[in-house]
C-alpha cells in the first residue's frame, strides 16, 4: 500500500512540472543517444550505447518513481487550518531560547522542504518538535549539538 503525502498547491506543481519534463524533454533526448549511438555499429564494445542505456534505466525509475508520489499526493487546504497548534502547512514564530534569535517557518510535508523558502519538514527536528505545540509552548529540540529551546510566539496559516 503506497503512502498518502500532503502537498501545498505549489509543491504539487513543482513535482508534476518536474515529470512532465522528464517525460516530454528527457526522455526524448536520452532515446535520440540511443539510435546516435547504435549508429555507430558494434553495440557490444560501445561505451556510449551502454551509458545511454544505464541512463534511460535510471530516468525510467525516476519517473516511475514521480508517478507514484503524484499518484498518492493529496492537496492541503490551508484554509481550514487550526492557528491554535502548529500542524502541517502552519507558519510558526519561534524564539531560541539559547540566544534569542526569532525565526519564522512554515511546516510542510518533507518533499517540499525548502530552508531559503523558510519551509521546514514536519518530520525535521525541530518540525517535530513543534508539531502540537500552542503559542507560548516551549518545544525541547534535540540536535546532533544538543538539545534547544524554542518558544512559540506566534501560529499563522
Amino acid at each position: 500500500m503506497s503512502q498518502i503525502n500532503y502537498y501545498t498547491e505549489e509543491g504539487l506543481k513543482k513535482l508534476k512540472d518536474e515529470l512532465h519534463q522528464m517525460k516530454a524533454v528527457e526522455r526524448p533526448a536520452i532515446s535520440r543517444q540511443i539510435a546516435e549511438a547504435r549508429d555507430k555499429g558494434d553495440l557490444s564494445e560501445n561505451a556510449e550505447y551502454d551509458a545511454a542505456k544505464e541512463a534511460q534505466g535510471l530516468l525510467e525509475m525516476r519517473i516511475a518513481k514521480l508517478e507514484a508520489i503524484v499518484s498518492n499526493a493529496r492537496v492541503m487546504d490551508d484554509t481550514n487550518i487550526d492557528t491554535s497548534k502548529a500542524l502541517i502547512l502552519s507558519k510558526v514564530k519561534i524564539k531560541n531560547l539559547n540566544n534569542n534569535a526569532e525565526m519564522e517557518y512554515q511546516l510542510v510535508a518533507e518533499n517540499e522542504a525548502d530552508l531559503k523558502q523558510k519551509k521546514i519538514s514536519v518530520d525535521s527536528p525541530i518540525g517535530k518538535g513543534l508539531l502540537g505545540k500552542s503559542v507560548g509552548d516551549v518545544a525541547d529540540v534535540q540536535t546532533p549539538g544538543g538539545i534547544i529551546k524554542f518558544e512559540v510566539i506566534e501560529i499563522s496559516r
